[in-house]
């Protein structure tokens, strides 16, 4: 039948008792396959496993850019592995490591699950965080671009008042209706 009709014959499943069979355009089932395996793809969630690397004796302000940096993979929609490096007779002190992943567990609270605890391999220790499917609150330490965009405008516009006021008063000029008399180098002309 499929040689009158200038078609495939597409073995569907050969396992079954018997084998079913379909006649068809086997070039037009495999694009038909590739489509509907690219749109189940583009569909399918990626969780990305990316890691933020800490030491124990790691300084507050380092901290946070850590801290902004896992927040904002997290907010990407990937998974985020913090990793507590321990060198030479830090392994002693297990405990700080341990207090540095509790503490940023509870900081990223709001975007982020604690997947899997705190846990020690060799000289490293890690924690591995999801992100929430929905959020808790605000982000802790990403902050929208649109509010530093306006707090420099604003900061802009201060600084232009302060200009004006400072050349008003450079030049002895006083702002009050009384004749001024302006100074050079000290000595009223």
């Amino acid at each position: 039948m499929a040689r009158t009709k200038g078609l495939d014959l597409i073995e569907v499943s050969p396992t079954a008792v018997p084998p079913v069979c379909r006649i068809g355009d086997y070039g037009r089932l495999k694009y038909e396959q590739s489509k509907k395996d690219k749109e189940a793809r583009k569909k399918q969630r990626n969780w990305e496993l990316r890691e933020v690397k800490l030491r124990p004796k790691i300084d507050v302000h380092d901290y946070e850019v850590k801290a902004k940096m896992a927040e904002r993979l997290l907010l990407d929609g990937g998974k985020v592995k913090v990793t507590i490096m321990f060198r030479g007779r830090e392994i002693t002190y297990t405990a700080f490591g341990k207090r540095l992943l509790d503490r940023i567990a509870k900081d990223l609270e709001n975007s982020a699950i604690v997947e899997r605890e705190a846990k020690l391999e060799g000289k490293n220790m890690f924690l591995i965080m999801a992100p929430r499917a929905t959020p808790l609150g605000p982000p802790r330490f990403v902050h929208l671009k649109t509010d530093t965009a306006h707090h420099e405008a604003e900061t802009a516009e201060h600084h232009d008042e302060a200009d004006d006021h400072h050349d008003e008063s450079a030049n002895g000029v006083a702002e009050s209706g009384t004749d001024a008399v302006a100074t050079i180098g000290g000595a009223s002309a």
